[in-house]
């Protein structure tokens, strides 16, 4: 069959349930096609095409009828479309007529081939139509307020049925759906059609002796339903017989979806061995604390599925004895699957652009299909594992499509998203090519969490280019953070935008330190022991250190850059300084930074063959991950930490150098990158243009020539922020902003009186 509806009033109108069953149908049903039949123009139906849960139309008949384009593409159906623009005689001639006649008020909506005025109904006098009919047009007055200028002879009925005909239709397969005066003649073409509850009065009386219309009692979606019972198109089973399958409902509260398993997987002799991490990051542990009390949890991540190694585990135990009730709900991928949804289509199409270098970014098409079947994947299995009424707590832009597939599967949920990266603004952002579909599925949170609130403010500005939204909060970043200070401050954030009714919560959650982490590797009697040999090793030499990931995100040539000419325009710091920069490998199997790592090697040599001198090295090199234990040490005796990424999401390296200082009653001055994440928070911190290389030499030999006093003032500042907001103070204030969501849908819901578990 083909369906063609109008949108307001009809196909996004109606019981919410009476919605979801409607779409689910038709989602479930690829012979019938959908067309779209609105008075809004083009550019007002785009956002519903970035909205997952709703159908995406095969056509779209906008402007009344003056535009007509194919559903995915939005490009003109031919010879159609030219057909009407000859019959247009522009809008400035409109306009010009019209100029002499009061009451007119030109609607500001996007609109083609048609002009629109609000006006009283005594305004359209015979004189106004006629002047309108020798312009060969039509006036076509609806709902007691709206005017339209059309071509003559077109409405939605005419390029409805033009349509039919071109697509070889039978017209007795084709339903119409309206609720106004402006829908009529789409029931003047001998279709089959539906009034909708709560039509406008007037469309009632005109198709009231109209045989085949039906007039039906529910509003919107519930109306288009009881017209596919009453006309047959469900056969006689009807609508019960199109419910979807049941899903069994998990028993989880809380469901972690996370790239990462909360355990480590090892293959030895040919079995896979699952252990505690060696040397976990402080996210893990943290997500892992809300499970410590026995409530019943789940986390969904991914694990190869090797069949030379046995049946796929779906479920697996994480650790009985600290956490009773959790499983890790394993999604399994193959080889293939992990080397493009992870290593190659994440890292090389969204990591550039999230990083704001676009350039480097290569999109594919074919990875994006992939990176779509695994993120409905994790979805399918959250969806699984969620008791009723249950959160969801989703982690960063490899799962960026979870939220629309896991949306339309449960929309009981309350689902919750951290952006652990970098969120950038809507100039960069909008050069990726499924933008719509990303900020789409994210809309369907109930709660979006960033770093800091510039992020948070990005997005806000590029949903705003996707779908018409409402700021509906707004908060003040000070004291929390800074404002103006930094080149990722800002003086106020959105806390909630309002999309389609719908209220999405927005926060700045910059995740936080595990301080004991730092103060047991302290304690480590090795580290002590490392401690002493560099004391003895650094006597009279001032170490600065640079600890980062290979990526050219980190600016780490930029850097070697800046260390040159400091030592160019400083030549008392010759053998007084060095600089040992830590690089740690990117994971195995990525190539895209072999470039760099050479370019790296090079600049490292030209700078040593340059400055070295007997018993002294300039810059000390080394590509390896080292233990975090190890780190501290070298954190504990650097004088100057330097940390100058082009852009980062945040850094919580900063954050380890400022703990370890703090915790040794140290004088460690850091030198911040104000393009982290992290400037915007940690204050005391030496900040930066990594952009600039005079500014990047600057700030470093000021931190080297600062007084102590200073330096130790400054990391008291830095201090108090890193300790009073730590990874426990991340995740229970994300948690509990999360169950502040679910408990405002879940009075939304229940009845008076009655109380959700």
């Amino acid at each position: 069959m083909l369906l063609a509806t109008d949108l307001d009033g009809t196909f996004l109108a109606g019981d919410p349930d009476n919605r979801l069953k409607l779409y689910r149908l038709i989602a479930g049903h690829p012979e019938i096609d959908l067309v779209f039949v609105t008075g809004r123009g083009l550019e007002s139906v785009l956002p519903l095409l970035s909205d997952p849960t709703i159908p995406q139309p095969d056509y779209i008949i906008c402007d009344v009828g003056c535009t007509v384009v194919h559903g995915e593409s939005q490009q003109a159906i031919q010879p159609l479309q030219g057909e009407i623009d000859e019959l247009w005689p522009g809008e400035q001639i409109i306009e010009d007529a019209l100029l002499p006649f009061e009451g007119l008020q030109r609607q500001e909506v996007p609109q083609e081939r048609r002009v629109s005025y609000f006006c009283d109904g005594d305004v359209v006098t015979d004189e106004l139509v006629a002047r309108i009919e020798n312009l060969s047009c039509t006036a076509l007055f609806s709902n007691h307020k709206y005017l339209d200028i059309l071509p003559q002879g077109v409405n939605k009925g005419r390029t409805l049925s033009r349509l039919v005909k071109h697509l070889n239709v039978d017209p007795e397969s084709v339903l119409v759906a309206g609720d106004t005066l402006n829908d009529l003649s789409m029931y003047e073409h001998g279709f089959k059609g539906v009034c909708v509850g709560e039509s406008e009065p007037g469309l009632i009386e005109a198709t009231e002796h109209k045989a085949r219309v039906f007039h039906a009692e529910a509003a919107g979606c519930g109306g288009i339903l009881e017209a596919f019972e009453h006309f047959g198109y469900l056969g006689h089973l009807g609508i019960e017989a199109e419910a979807p399958e049941f899903m069994n409902r998990g028993k989880s509260d809380l469901v972690i979806v996370y790239h990462r398993l909360p355990y480590e997987e090892v293959v030895e002799n040919g079995e896979l061995i699952r252990r505690r991490p060696k040397s976990p990051n402080g996210i893990i542990p943290t997500l892992l604390s809300f499970f410590a009390d026995g409530k019943a949890g789940s986390w969904v991540a991914w694990s190869i599925d090797a069949p030379d190694l046995g049946p796929f585990q779906t479920h697996t135990e994480v650790d009985t004895d600290r956490y009773e009730k959790l499983v890790a709900a394993r999604v399994p991928l193959s080889k293939d699957d992990v080397e493009i949804f992870y290593k190659r289509f994440s890292k090389e199409a969204f990591w550039p652009t999230l990083h704001t270098f676009w350039e480097r970014a290569t999109f594919h098409d074919d990875h994006w299909q992939v990176f779509l079947k695994v993120n409905k994947q994790f979805a399918e299995r959250a969806a699984e594992e969620a008791a009723e009424n249950a959160v969801v707590w989703i982690h960063d832009y490899n799962l960026w499509m979870v939220p629309a597939y896991l949306r339309e599967i449960r929309p009981d949920l309350t689902i919750a998203f951290f952006h652990h990266t970098y969120f950038p603004s809507a100039d960069v952002f909008n050069v990726l090519p499924w933008r719509r579909e990303i900020v789409g599925s994210l809309l369907q949170c109930d709660h979006i969490g960033f770093h800091i609130p510039r992020q948070a403010e990005n997005f806000v500005d590029v949903a705003r280019g996707v779908t018409p939204l409402e700021v509906t909060q707004k908060a003040g970043c000070a004291p929390r953070f800074l404002t103006y200070g930094c080149a990722v401050g800002l003086d106020e954030m959105s806390t909630e935008i309002k999309v389609n009714d719908r209220k999405i919560g927005l926060g700045a959650h910059p995740v936080g330190l595990d301080l004991n982490r730092v103060r047991h590797a302290l304690a480590d009697q090795s580290v002590i022991d490392r401690m002493e040999t560099l004391r003895n090793e650094l006597m009279d030499v001032r170490l600065i250190l640079s600890v980062e990931r290979l990526d050219f995100t980190k600016g780490i040539i930029e850097k070697l850059d800046a260390y040159e000419r400091m030592l160019n325009e400083h030549p008392e710091l010759k053998t007084k300084v060095t600089l040992m920069m830590v690089c740690v490998p990117a994971a195995a199997g990525m190539t895209i930074y072999e470039e760099l790592l050479s370019q790296i090697e090079q600049t490292v040599g030209r700078i040593n063959g340059q400055f070295a001198q007997v018993g002294w090295t300039p810059v000390q090199f080394f590509f390896r991950a080292l233990p975090f234990e190890e780190l501290v040490s070298y954190y504990t005796m650097a004088d100057v930490m330097w940390i100058t990424p082009l852009r980062d999401g945040l850094n919580l390296v900063a954050k380890e150098y400022i703990a370890t200082q703090g915790l040794t009653q140290g004088s460690g001055r850091l030198v911040l990158s104000e393009f982290a994440g992290a400037a915007a928070e940690l204050r005391g911190a030496i900040l930066a243009n990594p952009h600039h290389p005079q500014d990047l030499a600057d700030t470093c030999y000021y931190a080297l020539a600062m007084s102590r006093s200073e330096a130790q003032n400054r990391l008291s500042e830095a201090f108090e922020v890193v300790s009073r907001y730590d990874i426990d103070y991340w995740g229970r204030e994300f948690i509990d902003t999360a169950e502040q969501r679910r408990a405002t849908k879940l009075k939304k819901i229940l009845p008076i009186g009655h109380c959700a578990a």
